[in-house]
C-alpha cells in the first residue's frame, strides 16, 4: 500500500493528483502544518525536514515532489506520464520539474506564506514582482502547451497547476498576461483524477 502524507492545497496535490490519475491503489495521510504537526516525532521519523508530501512505498520514503513524480511515471508506465527513455528527454523534462521545484516554488512561498516581521509592505511589492517574472518565464518560455512538455499529459502537469492555482488565488495570474498557464489550470483542474484529488482535500477548482 503506498501511502501519500499530504496537507490540503500543498505542493502534495501534485502526487495525489498523479496518483488517482495511475488508478494506484494508495492511502492518504493528513499533516496539519497549522498545528505543526510536522515537527512532533512521529512525522520526523517519515520526513525529518519536516515537509510534505512524503511518500511511502514498499521500498522506503520518498520526499521532494520532483523524484516522487518521476517515480511514479516510472513506477506506473502503463500510464505513459513521464518522458520516455530519451536521455535528451529525459534531462529535458528533469529541468523542467527543477525549475518548478527550485526556482518557483520558493519565490511563491516567500511571497504567499512569509510571516516574517521584517516582510514590509516594500518587500512583499518586490517579492509580487519578482514572482510575476518567474511566472511570465514559464508562460513565455518554458511552456508551449497544451501541456507541460508538449503534446501529451505528464507528471509535470499537476506539478505546474499547483503554482497555478497559488496564482490565481493570490490574483497573480491575470488572464491578459497570462493566457496559457491560466488555460492549462482550467483543463487540468478539469479532469476527473485532478476532481477527485482536490474532493479527497477538501478543495474546489480555483
Amino acid at each position: 500500500m503506498i501511502r501519500l502524507y499530504y496537507s490540503p492545497g500543498s505542493c502534495a496535490l501534485a502526487p495525489h493528483m498523479v496518483l488517482e490519475e495511475v488508478g494506484a491503489d494508495f492511502e492518504l495521510c493528513k499533516v496539519d502544518l497549522r498545528a505543526g504537526e510536522q515537527k512532533q516525532p512521529a512525522y520526523q521519523a517519515i520526513n525529518p525536514k519536516g515537509s510534505v508530501p512524503a511518500l511511502v512505498v514498499e521500498e522506503g520514503i520518498l520526499t521532494e515532489n520532483p523524484a516522487i513524480l518521476t517515480w511514479l511515471a516510472d513506477d506506473f508506465p502503463e500510464a505513459d506520464l513521464g518522458p520516455g527513455s530519451d536521455p535528451f528527454r529525459r534531462a529535458r523534462f528533469a529541468g523542467y520539474l527543477g525549475f518548478l521545484a527550485s526556482t518557483l516554488h520558493p519565490q511563491m512561498g516567500r511571497l504567499l506564506f512569509n510571516k516574517e516581521p521584517s516582510f514590509d509592505e516594500a518587500a512583499r511589492a518586490f517579492q509580487r514582482d519578482l514572482v510575476r517574472s518567474k511566472l511570465e518565464i514559464l508562460e513565455h518560455h518554458l511552456f508551449h502547451g497544451p501541456w507541460a512538455c508538449g503534446e501529451r499529459f505528464t507528471v509535470a502537469d499537476p506539478y505546474q497547476a499547483v503554482f497555478e492555482r497559488w496564482a490565481r488565488q493570490a490574483d497573480l495570474l491575470d488572464k491578459h498576461d497570462f493566457p496559457k498557464l491560466n488555460a492549462h489550470l482550467d483543463v487540468v483542474q478539469a479532469r476527473p483524477a485532478a476532481l477527485a484529488a482536490l474532493t479527497a482535500e477538501g478543495l474546489a477548482p480555483v
